[in-house]
């Protein structure tokens, strides 16, 4: 195992990039830790899979150093580095049985048998495998496919990191969510660098330990889910984060006031009109907004019964915003006015967050 830094890497795949959207990757300077538990969250297009081919070898990037521990492995090729992928399709070996599609890359560095079947067998019970070790691999399902993919990354004692790249996409909806809670149990037990490429919010809030948000080739944002949720430094992050995403609304800084409309706002942190060079905005989670005797009045346009919960939708004026109420929560039949959580509502500054 190793841990993994990216030095200033970028990737373009033109052959002579002049702009920073010429990027597919930009400017990325970031370390995995040993043993972490990651997640690259992001739209389709966003760098995910650049990002994780660059990890693996697969491509070279345009600029920067990747460094294993203290080892410089930019020039290196795939197999000198030492990473199992776990890709969208399950890659098996359909003629051969389970026990020899694990066993493969063990027979490949010429590990003795005694030592295989030792290592094939704890890797089987880890999987709920160890039933079907003896039956043709082209019997089992899609999950059970991608079970094995993943337990020929696991078979392996000298695998530095394990890159899944979407690996849940063929898999049934019902079945999704087992096979995560899975990676998550196996990652405990065998503490290896796991990092997990998706554009799904509920996959990586549920598998990793730090969630590293991706936006037009930047990393905009590694954290907890928590502090995803709670604290996102930029508008990208509190939009893609969540269902609904974060209210983002215009605003205007008079000295340290926030206006909206005419209303001032009390907002997390001090604000100076010094602070903001550029367009203004204030974000506040559905989850923060309540109905109120006063603060900003606004006429109620839809409302969504989603079970224990209800979206609801208000409008003052133009601007709409969405609120999340509780199972019980009333909501008002005239006179309606929302007010903001004060330690949830961010300013934020062409799209980053102040303070």
């Amino acid at each position: 195992m190793a841990k993994l830094s990216f030095k200033n890497v970028k990737h373009s795949y033109l052959a002579n990039p002049q702009n920073p959207s010429d990027y597919a990757l930009q400017d990325v300077d970031f370390t995995w830790s040993d043993g972490g538990a990651y997640a690259l969250l992001g739209p389709s297009g966003c760098g995910k899979t650049t990002l994780l081919n660059i990890i693996s070898g697969l491509l070279k990037p345009s600029e920067g150093q990747i460094l294993f521990d203290s080892t410089d492995v930019t020039a290196m090729s795939p197999d000198q580095r030492h990473i199992a992928q776990v890709f969208q399709f399950p890659v098996i070996y359909d003629t051969m049985t389970v026990y020899d599609n694990l066993a493969f890359p063990l027979k490949n560095r010429g590990v003795d048998e005694a030592s295989i079947k030792q290592r094939v067998e704890k890797i089987a019970e880890m999987l709920d495998l160890s039933g079907s070790l003896h039956n043709r691999a082209s019997g089992l399902t899609a999950d059970g496919k991608q079970k094995i993919s993943l337990g020929r990354g696991l078979v392996r004692t000298d695998v530095n990191a394990i890159l899944f790249d979407e690996p849940l996409t063929v898999i049934d909806p019902h079945l999704k969510w087992l096979l995560r809670s899975k990676l998550k149990e196996l990652h405990q037990q065998v503490k290896r660098t796991m990092i997990y490429v998706t554009h799904d919010q509920t996959e990586a809030l549920t598998f990793a330990d730090k969630v590293v948000v991706m936006h037009e080739g930047q990393i905009v944002q590694v954290g907890t889910p928590t502090e995803l949720f709670e604290k996102p430094k930029h508008t990208f992050v509190g939009h893609f984060i969540g269902s609904p995403g974060m209210n983002i609304f215009p605003c205007k800084i008079f000295g340290n006031r926030v206006m909206f409309e005419d209303y001032a706002l009390e907002v997390h942190g001090e604000i100076s009109e010094k602070l903001v060079v550029g367009k203004a905005e204030v974000g506040v989670r559905p989850e923060f907004i309540t109905f109120s005797n006063k603060g900003i009045p606004v006429n109620v346009v839809k409302v969504d019964d989603i079970g224990r919960l209800r979206i609801v939708e208000v409008r003052h004026k133009g601007q709409s915003f969405k609120m999340v109420l509780k199972e019980g929560e009333a909501i008002p039949d005239k006179d309606v006015h929302i007010s903001f959580d004060v330690n949830h509502t961010h300013v934020y500054c062409n799209g980053w967050v102040i303070n």
